[in-house]
């Protein structure tokens, strides 16, 4: 009977296995993405594609598990200032659920590296983050679509959430958003590591209306600059999702913009295309577009959007119920969800093959204790930092010959994490920085404000007195719209003043002694001019790094060159600028328009030594369509120390016969050249890089002519020039 017994058990086992392992069409690898796609929506029920216009990626009864969306601009975000990470319930308490995460500089800072090599990477080490919390079971929190990266271009400082971008140039913005996505997907030729999901698609550069504005520019914006990093995103980087923006483009909300066909056919866009939070809800209170929600769910489907992020199912059962919108239509919006799952691993049957499934399942060492990430988080704060100023050599410090040091000021003695911050294993303020880097050889005091003259007394005390100040993020800020000084601006508010009120606290500590630096902790520019004209040294660095101090400090002390640029125009004054809601930057914005000289141009950043430019050379005097020329020059490093270099290369088209950029970027390399050593860095160019957009034809035309080649360590500093003809 036990040998029966066992014959039946392992029989039965046998028959559950094969149960178990029953492959579905979808499941079957060997099929074509589109077919498989085809088989799982005529499985699903349409209670299941109801459910899946949300940012569920799961369908359980098929076996396909949920997975969601996480924040991940600068880090994964899970937890955080804006309680990513969810809540819990502790004594009958509701708190925020929070996870420590590796955390860089804000995106803004990550932008002024101008290294993609490095953004790849810390993109990279976010995916990993993203796939061990969701796949380890200890935790199993976070989705692994990833709202990052930003792909918005900073077109006025007065933008509350430039500190979300990285720059003000297309170009400049295209190559790092392409490097982020890489790094995100990762580099497995069929699965991605994490799904990159850009925002905010289009124009999204304004907060204050942001819910009822339009942002309004021609066909040629749209395609040479607002559009071109989303993309360059899609088409270069491999992105297969994003946001629509709150705004409207020319009259119509982009929650239901009919240029949403054309880009799915024209970009070979397969993927999600999600809300904004809340957006159904504004398409109706703030748009006006429709009379009800029921009418503005089934508009939001009809337009190919497969994602909410708020309230939709009554609205969607309801649209169903009156014919407003059918099941072909949410099946062709919820597609591109699928295709995402799919990428990701999650419709194949056997999920323990899968290129990343052993992170957070066999490799449970935590990455953000990781040492190694630690050390390159600390690199890449030092490479974010922009010297701006160096009178007379005041940086770096020696710490030999200082007896003292005065660091003062509001932004010194903390690390201000913003809304879409993560929560960082630790945290090194600028003062904690200096302490580490000096230890007991040099006193360290430390006043935060002047209080009582403190500020002036430590100062006047020290040899060298370092005031730290910026704006504040109010990330912790639990009042939404709340940014109570005019030059601080956050998510849902523009800055009403570029000026720097805690300028006067500079201004008192540099009375009190000369040997001033100003480090400027900022997640965006400020008009600072008397600081330019009288104080020697002056640095800027973007908040919310974890490893703010240590990398700062290294850059104080000599131990990392600084090779930051600016990825805005820093500009003299407000008055400067277009009116904000101006969004034809040909009326005089970023540096490709700009009418007048700037405090600060773009691209812009000092060195500890010196580099001279030689030797331009064309690899071909014409360039004509379907070929191109490699541009070559020779730098050298002619300083006594070891340095990085970020070579730029700009266009400008002095016989055109249609208004173009005043000159315009075209390429850049971040490079390390020891000193007394030359290097040679080239540059690609095609025909098509130089092409304008003509409203008229519809599409991208090569005009013939001279375009005049510049290459320089700013837009503002040409080192050498050369002529091309483009036929």
């Amino acid at each position: 009977m036990k040998r029966i017994a066992l014959s039946v058990f392992c029989i039965l086992s046998a028959c559950l296995l094969s149960a178990q392992q029953h492959v579905y069409p979808f499941q079957d690898t060997s099929l074509s993405d589109d077919r498989r796609l085809d088989n799982l929506l005529s499985l699903m029920t349409i209670d299941e594609k109801v459910n899946a216009l949300s940012t569920d990626l799961g369908v359980p009864r098929l076996g396909i598990r949920s997975t969601g969306h996480s924040e991940g601009l600068h880090g994964m975000a899970l937890g955080g200032p804006g309680n990513w990470g969810g809540f819990k319930m502790v004594n009958y308490q509701r708190v925020a659920d929070t996870y420590p995460t590796t955390t860089f500089p804000q995106a803004y800072g990550l932008g002024e590296t101008w290294d993609t090599e490095v953004i790849r990477k810390v993109a990279d080490i976010e995916a990993t983050e993203v796939r061990f919390y969701t796949q380890n079971g200890k935790y199993a929190k976070g989705g692994m679509v990833m709202r990052a990266p930003n792909a918005d271009l900073a077109r006025d400082p007065r933008w509350g959430r430039t500190e979300e971008s990285y720059g003000e140039d297309a170009y400049l913005v295209s190559e790092m958003v392409v490097a982020f996505v890489k790094g995100l997907q990762g580099d497995n030729p069929r699965y991605w590591k994490s799904a990159s999901l850009m925002k905010h698609f289009l124009a999204n550069s304004n907060e204050d209306g942001r819910d009822s504005t339009s942002s309004d520019f021609d066909n040629r914006l749209f395609n040479e600059y607002y559009s071109y990093p989303f993309r360059k995103g899609i088409e270069e980087g491999g992105s297969q999702a994003f946001m629509a923006a709150y705004n409207s483009w020319n009259g119509i909300p982009m929650t239901i913009h009919p240029v949403f066909e054309k880009i799915r056919r024209e970009w070979n866009m397969k993927g999600i295309i999600c809300t904004d939070g809340g957006a159904l809800n504004l398409l109706i209170s703030a748009h006006k577009a429709f009379p009800t929600h029921t009418e503005g769910s089934a508009a939001v489907v009809k337009a190919g959007v497969g994602q909410f992020l708020d309230t939709y199912k009554p609205y969607i059962y309801e649209a169903l119920e009156k014919g407003l919108v059918s099941e072909a239509d949410i099946d062709k919006a919820i597609r591109g969800n699928f295709y995402v799952a799919l990428k990701l691993g999650l419709l194949d049957a056997d999920q323990t093959k899968l290129p990343y499934a052993h992170i957070g399942v066999t490799d449970t060492v935590s990455v953000w204790r990781n040492r190694e990430v630690q050390d390159f988080v600390r690199l890449v704060t030092a490479k974010s930092a922009v010297l701006l100023k160096n009178e007379k050599n005041l940086l770096p410090l020696n710490k030999s010959r200082i007896k003292s040091i005065a660091v003062i000021g509001p932004r010194a003695n903390e690390v201000l994490l913003d809304w879409y911050s993560g929560t960082p294993p630790y945290a090194v303020s600028v003062l904690q920085g200096i302490k580490n880097a000096v230890g007991n050889s040099v006193e360290v005091i430390y006043e935060p404000s002047n209080e009582m003259d403190k500020a002036y007394i430590a100062a006047q005390k020290a040899d060298i007195a370092i005031v730290c100040v910026g704006n504040h993020v109010y990330g912790t800020e639990p009042r939404w719209k709340y940014s109570p000084v005019p030059s601080d601006g956050r998510e849902a508010v523009d800055r009403k003043a570029l000026s720097l009120e805690q300028e006067d606290l500079v201004k008192v500590v540099h009375k009190a002694n000369p040997n001033t630096l100003m480090v400027l902790v900022s997640s965006f520019p400020f008009a600072i001019n008397w600081s330019q004209e009288n104080v020697p040294a002056i640095l800027h660095i973007t908040n919310n790094s974890q490893e703010l101090g240590n990398g700062l400090a290294d850059v104080i002390f000599g131990d990392f060159n600084p090779a930051g640029r600016t990825n805005q125009t820093w500009v003299k004054s407000i008055a400067d600028l277009p009116p904000m809601m101006d969004y034809d930057i040909r009326n005089g914005r970023t540096y490709m328009y700009a009418k007048e000289k700037p405090l600060y141009p773009f691209g812009y950043g000092l060195s500890y030594t010196r580099f001279n430019y030689s030797d331009i050379t064309v690899s071909s005097p014409t360039l004509t369509k379907g070929k191109d020329i490699t541009v070559s020059l020779k730098v050298k490093n002619t300083g006594d120390r070891d340095g990085e270099e970020v070579v730029q290369l700009y266009v400008s088209f002095p016989r055109s016969k249609v208004v173009r950029p005043i000159k315009q970027l075209k390429g850049f390399q971040r490079s390390m050249i020891r000193k007394g050593e030359s290097e040679t860095v080239s540059f690609t160019l095609t025909a098509d890089d130089l092409a304008y957009w003509d409203n008229d034809k519809d599409s991208y035309v090569i005009e013939p002519g001279k375009v005049k080649l510049m290459a320089g360590a700013s837009s503002a500093d040409i080192r050498l020039s050369k002529e091309i003809e483009v036929k």
